[in-house]
C-alpha cells in the first residue's frame, strides 16, 4: 500500500514580524510546488477584469493572460494580442490598474508588458532590453526599467524557466 504523502502547515502570527515570509521545505521539486509557487506569486482570483478592446466598429473582450503588452502610441492605447493591435478606450495609467493582479510591468513610459508572455531577451547597444514575446512580436524595455525586469524574472515574477 502506498503512503500518502501529507503536507505540514506551520503558521506564526505575531507582531514581532514586519513582513510575510513563506518558506517552503521539500525533498524535492515537484509540479505541485511549482504551481503552489505559481499561486503564491500570482494570486488571481477567479472572475478577474477582463478589458474591452475596439475593433472594427465592434467591441472584444480580452483576457489579461492572452495580452503580450500593452502600449500607448498618438495618444490612444493599444493591447498587443496574437499578432494584432486592439484599441482600448483607456488610459495607459487605468489599464495599468486592472492588471495589477496579474504579472504585468512597465517597460518604458508608453509600454506595460506581460512577463509570463516572455519568450527570450536580447540587450541593444543602446543598453535597452528588446523582449520577444511568444506570438512573435517585440518591444523594447527602456534603461530605466531593465534592472526592475531583470530581477522580476530571477525571482519570478514572470516565467520560471527564463
Amino acid at each position: 500500500m502506498e503512503s500518502e504523502k501529507t503536507v505540514k502547515l506551520h503558521i506564526d502570527i505575531s507582531e514581532k514580524h514586519k513582513e510575510t515570509v513563506i518558506t517552503i521545505q521539500a525533498g524535492e521539486w515537484t509540479e505541485e510546488l511549482a504551481e503552489l509557487v505559481k499561486h503564491i506569486q500570482n494570486p488571481r482570483q477567479p472572475g478577474g477584469k477582463r478589458l474591452v478592446g475596439m475593433q472594427d466598429d465592434r467591441s472584444i473582450l480580452l483576457e489579461p493572460t492572452e495580452i503580450d503588452y500593452v502600449f500607448a502610441e498618438k495618444r490612444k492605447v493599444f493591447a498587443s494580442t496574437k499578432g494584432q493591435s486592439i484599441e482600448l478606450r483607456m488610459k495607459l495609467y487605468e489599464v495599468e490598474e486592472v492588471l495589477g493582479r496579474y504579472p504585468f510591468m512597465r517597460f518604458s513610459k508608453s509600454v506595460i508588458g506581460n512577463l509570463d508572455r516572455i519568450s527570450r531577451f536580447e540587450l541593444s547597444f543602446n543598453g535597452n532590453l528588446c523582449v520577444y514575446f511568444q506570438s512573435g512580436s517585440k518591444e523594447y524595455v527602456s534603461r530605466a526599467y531593465v534592472s526592475k525586469l531583470k530581477e522580476r524574472l530571477i525571482l519570478g515574477g514572470g516565467k520560471s524557466d527564463l
